[in-house]
């Protein structure tokens, strides 16, 4: 790997530190987790004051504040009073959206499963010193695939529902796979390919979508069918066990990288790729196993829109999970455990969002600025640490107190 391109490669022993050997002791973890916590705490008080500056009881008392110099006690108090009922009801009401209720729990666990899946992908790959930006591409290929499957063939129930995952889990792990092999073939950087792929992904699908076989009866839309019933995930209480697969998957993608031969070559690898080409590894074969795992991982996201929310196939079937999962996955620390919470926190933010339009009047965009807010606090540690005034001390060594 050229120097340029070691540079732009995440470093995932910079992200989290490995849960093997000694790194099990807790107390290792506790500054990771606690600049996380503060990380979103930090992006919430933003939001905050977001909301305030955007609420119009506020303004029109701040008018009045600077506009009339003798009743400044009044309008300061107006102030202060309308400043936390902004604040009040917009964050009661992204906690209603998000946990209120049983549709909202719904809401929000079905908005994360996707999130969790693709930020494993991006997560794992992140171990191997590879930054998966294809998701999103992987994703559509592997909705088409699964699409077509689930509502083109006749099949009996369970069978018909593991042929349509399958398919989205080959289609995802191909699309990935030719990032891996142009990497370790021509040297390739994942950057530009995964992106470049980004967009051939969303063209093969509006081209495919295009033909007859995949159009929806009576639509003149880019639209295909929706899948048969028999393709699509149970439900239980309202709710598709896609997310049940998600935490499947983020177990399996903990043994693979803690338990297995190969995550420790992804490690390895991830961790200085000189060092493991020296130890007989092969780098090739790790960078193809890597992004092919990351797309079949990616792939497995997709069905959880196409076959568990049941929607049809278009070039805007999945959204910007794909690149929500690059966030999910650098708040999760490229860890299997980190990536479930982050995909649930986002998750939760997502379907709180609407609770936030609805009952608050607060713009939808702010919840997006408020995941991006978190990512920022996240990839600043210093920044937090400076803020709170918190200081690392080195392993081994004792805390001394300083008295002013």
């Amino acid at each position: 790997m050229t120097e340029p391109a070691r540079e732009m490669s995440p470093q995932p022993e910079t992200l989290m530190p490995e849960a093997t050997g000694k790194d099990r002791d807790w107390a290792k973890w506790l500054p990771t987790v606690r600049d996380t916590v503060i990380a979103v705490a930090l992006a919430l008080l933003v939001g905050a004051f977001l909301i305030i500056l955007s609420d119009e009881q506020v303004i029109e008392s701040l008018d009045g504040l600077f506009g009339n110099p003798g009743s400044f006690f009044v309008y300061a108090g107006d102030v202060l009073r309308y400043s936390a009922e902004a604040v009040w009801d917009a964050y009661t009401a992204l906690l209603r959206g998000a946990f209120g209720s049983g549709p909202a729990w719904e809401r929000t666990l079905e908005r994360s499963a996707p999130l969790i899946c693709a930020g494993l992908g991006v997560a794992l790959a992140f171990r191997a010193g590879l930054f998966n930006i294809g998701a999103q591409g992987q994703m559509l290929v592997a909705a088409l695939a699964a699409g077509y499957v689930g509502f083109h063939y006749d099949m009996p129930p369970v069978i018909h529902l593991l042929a349509a995952i399958a398919a989205a889990l080959v289609a995802g792990a191909l699309w990935g796979g030719v990032v891996g092999l142009l990497k370790a073939r021509s040297g390739a950087h994942e950057v530009i390919t995964t992106i470049m792929l980004n967009q051939v992904g969303r063209f093969t699908v509006l081209f495919f979508l295009a033909r007859e076989a995949f159009q929806r009866p009576g639509s003149d839309n880019l639209l295909s069918p929706v899948v048969d019933s028999d393709a699509q995930y149970p439900t239980v209480a309202g709710l598709h066990l896609g997310i049940l697969v998600a935490l499947l998957a983020a177990v399996a993608v903990w043994w693979l990288l803690v338990r297995s031969k190969l995550g420790f070559e992804l490690r390895a690898v991830g961790a200085n790729p000189d060092a493991a080409r020296t130890a007989g590894m092969s780098v090739s074969k790790v960078y193809i196993a890597a992004m092919a795992i990351a797309g079949l991982l990616a792939g497995l996201a997709a069905t959880m829109t196409v076959l568990g929310l049941r929607q049809g196939v278009t070039d805007q079937v999945v959204g910007s999970v794909g690149f929500d999962a690059i966030t999910v996955a650098l708040l999760g620390r490229a860890t299997p455990f980190g990536t479930v919470l982050a995909g649930l926190l986002f998750g939760a933010l997502s379907a709180g969002g609407l609770g936030m339009q609805t009952a608050a009047g607060v713009p939808p965009e702010l919840i997006q600025v408020v995941q991006a807010l978190i990512v920022l606090f996240v990839a600043a540690p210093a920044l937090i640490r400076g803020l709170t005034r918190i200081r690392r001390r080195r392993a081994g060594t004792e805390a001394q107190e300083v008295t002013a």
